[in-house]
């Protein structure tokens, strides 16, 4: 499912802008307008990021990330708020955010910062994935294969480290479209196919298969099927 970022924020046009850009960008993006809602969402774990409003319903930015830094003291956290005072900056720094961004602010500059958390991550193993002779950077979003670079749109990328996740699995297409998409699949779109397409010839480019279609079931990644039953490429 690519990196994976919750965004915790209670203005609809602020979130809207912010989890559209992300997503944009081939991050894996989940929304939260509630504290409580949002606590839970964080309590389930596996976020690359946060990124955090402080003036939430139920409960504020400040307590929620208190409560996370007592358990958890890896995910990365960017505060996005108005409180734009040196004691406000200081208070949620102090309180554990890794990072501190003022409204308004740049799409742009929101976009770099959370680069530079998820690079932060390097050091603890996380932000590289491998599989075969693939190779994916997760912070840079580089690709290569056999030491060759590739170059993958937004959904080509977040495809591809779905299936470096889950490799010699069998996928079906409905939990790929919705891990990769953010969306119901409604069995008729064939956007998923089209996108596979693409991904498979640019890999394919530097050497064998690795995406496998397997009829009526979905697709895997890493060594071919062989003659398992209903297998095909």
């Amino acid at each position: 499912m690519g990196i994976r970022i919750l965004v915790v924020e209670d203005d609809e046009l602020i979130a809207g802008s912010v989890v559209r850009g992300l997503r944009e960008e081939g991050f894996s993006v989940e929304h939260e307008a509630d504290g409580e809602a949002a606590w839970h969402a964080i309590q389930a774990g596996g976020w690359d990021a946060v990124v955090l409003d402080w003036w939430l319903p139920s409960q504020d930015g400040l307590s929620i990330l208190r409560r996370l830094r007592a358990r958890d003291r890896d995910t990365p956290v960017l505060f996005l708020t108005a409180r734009d005072s040196v004691p406000d900056r200081v208070k949620g720094l102090n309180g554990g955010a890794d990072d501190y961004l003022c409204k308004p602010f740049a799409f742009d500059e929101l976009l770099a910062r959370v680069h530079a958390l998820i690079r932060r991550g390097e050091g603890r193993g996380g932000t590289r994935l491998g599989h075969a002779d693939v190779e994916i950077d997760l912070a840079t979003q580089r690709v290569s294969r056999a030491g060759k670079g590739i170059d993958l749109t937004a959904k080509e990328y977040a495809l591809l480290v779905y299936f470096v996740r889950n490799p010699e699995q069998v996928l079906s297409r409905t939990r790929i479209y919705e891990h990769v998409w953010d969306e119901r699949y409604d069995g008729l779109s064939n956007t998923l196919e089209v996108h596979v397409f693409e991904l498979r010839r640019k890999l394919e480019a530097h050497g064998d298969r690795l995406i496998h279609t397997l009829r009526g079931r979905g697709y895997s990644f890493g060594s071919p099927p062989g003659s398992a039953p209903g297998a095909g490429e």
